[in-house]
């Protein structure tokens, strides 16, 4: 796209190439890796795949007719978008993590980092990590 590759922070045209898709250079890695890990990052994924839905269903309350007639017209097909973007949230995120050359497993260390004293506290009282399985 535009710019050097020097820059740190994606300029306005080249986020809104990025929410649709497009790789960053590799100086913006750790941007996208806070963007896509950080505090907020699942709303931001959901958010960046509903509003194109919504800008393409827009349209249909320009007709003139009852509210009910545009709940169902619009409501029949938001509800399942947003539930899929919500329950293929992390799918999503880990395929632009692979797609920027990060780690995928990178989604669920805010998860690890909040949990690790329970962790802790259990492979103290019964001598083993949550993550020893036996196969």
């Amino acid at each position: 796209m535009t710019g050097g590759t020097s820059r740190t922070r994606p300029n306005p045209l080249q986020y809104v190439a990025y929410c649709y898709g497009y790789r960053l250079p590799p100086s913006m890695r750790e941007w996208v890796r806070n963007d896509l890990t950080g505090r907020g990052a699942a709303w931001r994924s959901v958010l960046r795949v509903t509003i194109p839905c919504v800008l393409l269903l827009a349209p249909f309350l320009l007709i003139h007719t009852s509210a009910y007639v545009h709940l169902g017209m619009t409501i029949p097909i938001l509800i399942p978008f947003i539930y899929f973007a919500i329950a293929l949230n992390k799918v999503y995120r880990r395929s632009r993590l692979v797609r920027h050359g990060l780690d995928p497993e990178l989604v669920e260390e805010r998860a690890r980092v909040r949990d690790a004293a329970v962790h802790r506290a259990y492979a103290a009282k019964y001598g083993h990590s949550t993550t020893d399985r036996e196969d």
